[in-house]
């Protein structure tokens, strides 16, 4: 079961994907995220790619942010994200794009705050989009880059080095790299 862990939309449950397709954000990842970002979530505008059910941008919306932009290539995932942003009264404060996230990725006009990414792990995407996020120039100043992958990914030196700040987490058989614009490394 999936849910809302904290904010105005605690506690709602959310709705999944039937079978195997979607791999959601485990409970105990989620946490670890968002007890790493909790104090920048006031106001922040979020890009939720492969975005799923929706879960890590309504998880940041209930929690403070302004504004979610959910991005999947799979008419079903938003379908089910647009369901989950009505569940949870959030749905005034998305926006929902079905298509390639690269193609999203080159198309966007302005920055964000935080960039959630939870890519297929094994298609290797983690570091293609942090190059392209890097490219693009879509982090505001201090914005974070999420990203998760399988314990195997990794970024290429040039790219880690891109970013000011790169912090690593591992819940079981998923990494988390927090990847912050504009802070030296740690």
């Amino acid at each position: 079961m999936m849910r809302i862990i904290t904010g105005k939309a605690r506690g709602t449950r959310l709705l999944t994907l039937p079978g195997d397709a979607t791999r959601p954000t485990t409970e105990m990842a989620k946490e670890g995220i968002y007890s790493a970002v909790q104090f920048e979530l006031a106001g922040a505008e979020v890009l939720d790619l492969f975005s799923g059910t929706g879960q890590l941008g309504l998880e940041a919306l209930s929690r403070g942010a302004k504004s979610a932009v959910f991005v999947d290539s799979s008419k079903k995932a938003i379908e089910i994200s647009r369901q989950n942003a009505e569940r949870t009264k959030l749905l005034e404060n998305c926006r929902f794009f079905c298509g390639d996230a690269f193609a999203f990725l080159k198309s966007a006009r302005e920055p964000f705050d935080l960039i959630f990414a939870d890519p297929p792990y094994a298609e290797g995407l983690s570091s293609k989009i942090a190059q392209k996020v890097l490219e693009f120039d879509l982090l505001k100043p201090r914005g974070a880059l999420i990203l998760e992958s399988g314990l195997d990914c990794g970024l290429p030196k040039p790219v880690a080095e891109a970013f000011g700040s790169v912090k690593e987490y591992r819940y079981g058989k998923t990494k988390v790299l927090l990847l912050r614009k504009g802070e030296e490394t740690k």
